[in-house]
C-alpha cells in the first residue's frame, strides 16, 4: 500500500503568496491571479475582492482545489462556453501538482471572439503565467487531535510531545488538562499508540480540515 512503504505521503505543494500572470490576443486581456487559501470562505472571499476591483471586466473564471488529495475542488467558467475557462484553469493546477490554490482568470473582452481553441489557449497561457511567477512551497498535511489528561500524566505527556518534536496549539489547565495538537499523516498511527500507553490519557478528533 502507498501511505506503508512512503512516508512522504502527507506531503504536497502549493504556492507561498499571492501571484500573477498575464495573457494577450486580439485585443483581450487575460488577468490571472493565483491565491494560496485553504477553505472555501478564503475562495469566496478573494473572488468578492477581485469583482469588485476589476468590475469592469466582463468574466471572472476561477478554478481551485483544497486539502492534499485535492479532494476539494471546483471550476466555474463565469459564462465563457462550457469548459473552456475553468477546466484549462484547473488543468494547469494539477499539471504542476499544487493544491490548497485557487486561480482566477479575470477577461477584458477585445471586440474580437477567440473560438473555442483560443479561448483554451488564453485561460491556459494565464494560468500558466501566474503559476510560474508563483514561489512553491511543500506543505504537511496534519490530523488534528486534542489530549484530554490529568497532571499525574502531564510529564509523560510532554516528554512524548518534545520526543515528537509536536508543538501544542492550545493548551487548557484546570480540573483536567487539554492540550491541540495537529500530527502529520505519516506519524499518525505511531503517536496515537504512544498516547494510549500513557493510562489515563485519551484523544479526540477535532473537525478540521487538511
Amino acid at each position: 500500500m502507498e501511505r506503508e512503504t512512503n512516508p512522504d505521503f502527507d506531503r504536497y505543494k502549493s504556492i507561498a503568496a499571492v501571484s500573477a500572470g498575464i495573457y494577450k490576443d486580439n485585443g483581450s486581456r487575460f488577468l490571472a491571479f493565483a491565491f494560496p487559501v485553504e477553505s472555501e470562505e478564503e475562495v469566496k472571499e478573494n473572488i468578492s475582492q477581485l469583482k469588485r476591483e476589476y468590475f469592469d471586466a466582463r468574466h471572472h473564471c476561477y478554478a481551485y482545489r483544497i486539502g492534499y488529495n485535492g479532494a476539494l475542488w471546483r471550476i466555474n467558467d463565469d459564462g465563457e462556453p462550457s469548459s473552456t475557462a475553468g477546466r484549462p484553469i484547473y488543468g494547469q493546477i494539477l499539471s504542476n501538482e499544487l493544491s490548497d490554490i485557487l486561480v482566477v482568470v479575470v477577461r477584458y473582452f477585445g471586440g474580437i471572439k477567440l473560438g473555442v481553441p483560443g479561448l483554451i489557449r488564453a485561460y491556459k497561457s494565464a494560468t500558466a503565467d501566474a503559476i510560474a511567477n508563483a514561489s512553491i512551497i511543500e506543505k504537511v498535511a496534519k490530523t488534528p487531535f486534542r489530549i484530554h489528561f490529568g497532571y499525574a500524566q502531564m510529564n509523560n505527556v510532554m516528554k512524548l510531545l518534545k520526543e515528537m518534536q509536536i508543538t501544542a496549539d492550545r493548551r487548557e489547565f484546570g480540573l483536567d488538562c487539554t492540550m491541540d495538537v495537529n500530527i502529520p499523516l505519516s506519524e499518525t498511527v505511531k503517536f496515537t499508540e504512544a498516547i494510549e500507553k500513557i493510562e489515563g490519557t485519551k484523544l479526540s478528533d477535532i473537525c478540521q480540515k487538511v
